[in-house]
Order: C-alpha cells, then sequence, then structure tokens
C-alpha cells in the first residue's frame, strides 16, 4: 500500500551517510534543534583501514571507535535520529524532497549528500586483500607507517616519490602492465612481476580511480565535475536549492579533486550544514 501524506514522517533535513562528514553535517543540525535524520548504510570508503591517521586527538583510532563516539554525541540531542538505513532514492517533492528508505518514506525540506565514493583498484590480484594496510593510496593518512622500509609505487602516481622521498629508505615506481600480482610477504608485501621475478617491500602505493557510492546526484541531476564528484560552492551547495554535499563525493571546482581526509570530510560537512540552516531560513 502507498504511503499517504499523512503517514510520511516530515525533517527539516535527511542527512544521507554515515561516515565524517555525515556524522559532523548532523551533529552541526542538532546542536541548533533542526529536526535532522542521519541514514547510516553501514558501507564507508575508509572499511578496509584498521586506523585513521593524520586526525588530531585521533590518530591511530579505528574508524569504527571514531564512528561510535561521534553517534554517541549526536544521541545527546532530542532533535536528531541515527538510522541504520540505507536510502534507495531521493527525489524532489514540493517544496522539499522526499526520500525512500526501502518501502518507507520521509520528507525533509533539505538534504545533505554524504555517502562518499567507491575505490577501484588496479586489476591485480593481492591488492584488494592488502589494501587499507600495506597497501595504500594517501601518504598522508599511511605514509609513516612506512618509515624506513623500501616503498613502491604501482602506476602513474610519480608525485608519490617526492612524497615519500623523506620517508621510505627508498622508492620504487612499477609500471602496472609489469606487475602480475601482489602477495603479503615478512617485510609487508611482495610484487611478482609478468617475468616472475619478485620483489619485497614494505609499503605499497597504488592510484585507484573512484565513482559515487550512490545514485543520488544523477537522481536530482546535480551539476558533475570532470573528477566525478559533485560540484558545489565555498559553502557546500550544489546545482539543486536544498541539496547541499560534503566528503568525498563533492569538491569545489577550484580543486581537481577532493581532499580525501577524515578531517576534510567533516570540516565540509560543518560548513555544508550550517549553510543548511540558512538556507532554510
Amino acid at each position: 500500500m502507498a504511503n499517504t501524506t499523512s503517514d510520511i514522517t516530515q525533517y527539516d533535513v535527511v542527512v544521507i551517510g554515515g561516515g565524517p562528514a555525515g556524522l559532523q553535517a548532523t551533529l552541526t543540525l542538532a546542536r541548533v534543534h533542526r529536526r535532522v535524520l542521519m541514514l547510516d548504510s553501514g558501507h564507508y570508503r575508509n572499511d578496509p583501514a584498521r586506523h585513521m591517521h593524520n586526525v588530531v586527538t585521533h590518530d591511530g583510532t579505528p574508524p569504527a571507535e571514531f564512528r561510535a563516539a561521534a553517534q554517541k554525541d549526536i544521541a545527546a540531542y532530542d532533535t536528531a535520529t541515527v538510522r541504520a538505513a540505507t536510502a534507495t532514492a531521493v527525489v524532489p517533492d514540493g517544496d522539499g524532497f522526499r526520500v525512500s528508505i526501502g518501502d518507507e518514506d520521509v520528507t525533509a525540506r533539505g538534504v545533505v549528500l554524504a555517502t562518499g565514493v567507491r575505490d577501484t583498484l588496479p586489476d591485480k590480484p593481492g591488492l584488494a586483500e592488502l589494501f587499507g594496510d600495506v597497501v595504500a593510496h594517501c601518504p598522508f593518512c599511511h605514509g609513516h607507517e612506512f618509515a624506513g622500509k623500501p616503498v613502491a609505487v604501482i602506476g602513474d602516481a610519480a608525485h608519490l616519490v617526492g612524497l615519500m622521498g623523506p620517508v621510505a629508505s627508498s622508492v620504487t615506481m612499477i609500471e602496472e602492465a609489469a606487475v602480475d600480482r601482489v602477495e603479503r610477504s615478512d617485510l609487508g608485501a611482495r610484487v611478482i612481476r609478468t617475468d616472475g621475478t619478485g620483489q619485497e617491500y614494505g609499503g605499497i602505493f597504488v592510484a585507484p580511480t573512484f565513482e559515487q557510492s550512490a545514485p543520488f546526484a544523477e537522481q536530482l541531476g546535480l551539476t558533475m565535475l570532470e573528477s566525478g564528484c559533485v560540484e558545489v560552492d565555498v559553502m557546500g551547495r550544489t546545482s539543486r536549492p536544498g541539496v547541499h554535499a560534503a566528503g568525498d563525493l563533492a569538491h569545489t571546482a577550484e580543486l581537481p579533486k577532493p581532499m580525501s581526509s577524515v578531517l576534510t570530510a567533516a570540516a565540509a560537512g560543518q560548513v555544508a550544514a550550517a549553510a543548511m540552516v540558512a538556507y532554510l531560513l
């Protein structure tokens, strides 16, 4: 049976995504007593990582502990609701939006998208299993853990040679086509080349591609950038009034790609939520 208007729960804002951007956006809205619903699918870009790094006061904290602490903060505010649920659709509805959660619909005057992106690694056996551990893509998040060890860079990421130079004992560039597979080793990981030779490294960096983790930007017809991210202004506003975006799924045109980190995502969530309060006024 279809939902009627009287059946549908109404919010000031629905925040979609339970990572750092969504958590901070929800807390910001709750602090000024807006009725906010955060939908947390339980899937996050940093799922492969056992620890967060380069996060002041939380360096080395497991991501799950960070999220649990943030949800505990949010629980202190009566106007905020957190649900472990996955949004399936977002569509304009009158002066606001209708968000589908399976067979259930809720409405809101505004929406903050914080669903992140999904990484696609080079198609080499072993990389996915070691990603977030001895295989990484961000030296600011994982570089120090390879200090004093030989490091390999697989693929087109020459800038990592200069970044990791003061950290690693050596940095070796390896063409992706020359790699057959990657295996865990005593030192960290062994790169097996297509010619059958192998070399051990303390850490490996790769340059993943990524795509939107959710279909909402397409559903809402939002303007996208060449990076594959949603275009936002400095306040986190998208091309559709009432829809703001924060975190890895979005960035401004002045940046070639999002500055992917826990802190920048949370900061973007705060800004997008504050701008949403202004929009609601």
